[in-house]
């Protein structure tokens, strides 16, 4: 059976296949994990740090190949592929860095004398499961920290990006990690189950759609294993004032059309005070409907196609249903003609709760605009969303604007910017957006043992 393959969403082009993972070749991965981990948790953080430095070093050397690989096999622009390996080499580059210093034991207080401490130790052999939007980051932001830490990995990619995955696999080993510390497997989603349930693995990292993390916390949950899960988000983009209203539509449409406008963090629902709605909404949809889309792998490409054929015409059937049921359509709406996944710039507004736009994430270039009267009405819309990833708030008074961030029930919230995402800043959401956090410090907090060792006076 074939399940991974690259197909260029640029052309529909199947370029190659690979199978899946035996039987065998899983209880070897599995061994062979639990094998390095003995090795690897026993050597000195700074050892393990060092490979991880190396790390960042490949993924800066090859940066053009990686860029062209992704760009071909999920279809992001160049330029944006080549930002996607740097930030991978900062992230690398920061736990290698900075994740010794976070494994310090932490000296405690305690009454009637002697000493005790908190001792942060690996837990062993990890699963993470990855999609495919951002390839070489999602697995970055799971796998430094971890092996910094001392943990293990078994790594199963979206069935989209084989290569890249194969590709990412190869860096570690020339790297110089230890056979069997990291390894690549194209599993089928019942072999995931029974990956997680295997006594060998400690704990599963998922980022993915709401379905995937559901399926993977009930067997992990079974199983008595620690997960993460970083999952969708529809993030509000909220303007309650602004001094300049084209650098504000600016960052608005940034935000939602970076990578296509298929990313957790991204910009979708647009909550605009009445007074400036108008305008917003008529300086908005003037910049979507200027935007062309362009072979990925041309040099001064800005939007590319969606991952593939099925997810676009997913997005044109979530907006079809908005303008069936009465929403405006003020641009775009439809699939661009010739070859490929290309969606056009849509934006949607009088958009209501009985259209699948209002409740559901839309993984694309499609915006929704709402009208609000007052601050109240737009934290009311923002948090009446099942999502809470991520957010922003654009005001001239900074105090203003803090207070409004405090209301809103996300895991993250950017004032006057769009989401961004840094190898020290914390990542996650509530609700439906997932449990738990990478990146910063946090990154090492969620598969460790916070073993206490006690010594009595």
């Amino acid at each position: 059976m074939t399940a991974y393959k690259t197909v260029n969403p640029a052309t529909g082009e199947t370029l190659k296949e690979f199978p899946l993972a035996t039987a065998g070749e899983v209880e070897e991965a599995l061994a062979a994990a639990q094998q390095a981990f003995q090795a690897w948790r026993a050597a000195p953080v700074e050892a393990r740090a060092k490979v991880i430095a190396r790390v960042a070093e490949l993924y800066r050397e090859r940066q053009d190949e990686l860029a062209r690989l992704i760009s071909t096999e999920m279809g992001k622009p160049l330029a944006q592929a080549r930002g996607e390996v740097q930030l991978v080499a900062d992230i690398y580059d920061y736990y290698a860095a900075e994740g010794p210093g976070f494994l310090k034991d932490e000296p405690l207080e305690v009454k009637g004398g002697g000493s005790a401490v908190v001792r942060s130790a690996p837990v062993g052999p990890l699963l993470g499961i990855m999609p495919w939007n951002y390839p070489y980051y999602q697995v970055a932001r799971f796998a430094a920290p971890n092996l910094v830490l001392g943990n293990t990995i078994l790594l199963k990619h979206a069935g989209s990006c084989p290569q890249s995955a194969l590709a990412i696999e190869e860096i570690f080993k020339d790297a110089g990690l230890p056979q069997g510390a990291y390894t690549n497997l194209f599993l089928s989603n019942e072999q995931v189950a029974e990956v997680i349930a295997d006594s060998r693995i400690q704990g599963v990292s998922l980022t993915g759609s709401e379905r995937a993390g559901s399926a993977v916390a009930e067997v992990a949950g079974r199983n008595l294993k620690k997960y993460v899960l970083e999952l969708g988000g529809s993030d509000p983009f909220i303007v309650l004032d602004s001094d300049d209203l084209d650098a504000t539509v600016k960052a608005a449409v940034g935000g939602r059309m970076g990578n296509a406008g298929q990313a957790c963090t991204a910009s979708k629902r647009f909550i605009v005070l009445e007074d400036l709605y108008e305008p917003f909404v008529e300086k908005f949809t003037a910049r979507m409907a200027g935007i062309k889309p362009g072979d990925p792998l041309l040099e001064d490409t800005k939007f590319g196609p969606l991952s593939s054929q099925s997810a676009a015409d997913g997005l044109i059937e979530q907006i079809q249903d908005a303008v069936d049921k009465g929403a405006t359509l003020r641009t775009g709406g439809h699939l661009v003609d010739g070859p490929g996944a290309f969606v056009e710039p849509t934006v949607l507004t009088d958009v209501t709760p009985e259209m699948r736009a209002f409740s559901e994430e839309l993984f694309g270039p499609a915006a929704v605009i709402y009208k609000v009267a007052s601050a109240e009405e737009a934290v009311e819309l923002a948090n009446g969303s099942p999502y809470g990833l991520g957010g922003s708030v654009f005001s001239a008074d900074p105090r203003k604007a803090q207070d409004l961030a405090d209301r809103l029930d996300t895991g993250m919230v950017f004032i006057n910017s769009v989401a961004v995402t840094q190898a020290d800043l914390p990542f996650g959401g509530v609700k439906r957006s997932g449990v738990g956090r990478e990146l910063g410090r946090f990154g090492m907090d969620e598969f460790v043992n916070k073993k206490l060792i006690r010594t009595p006076r």
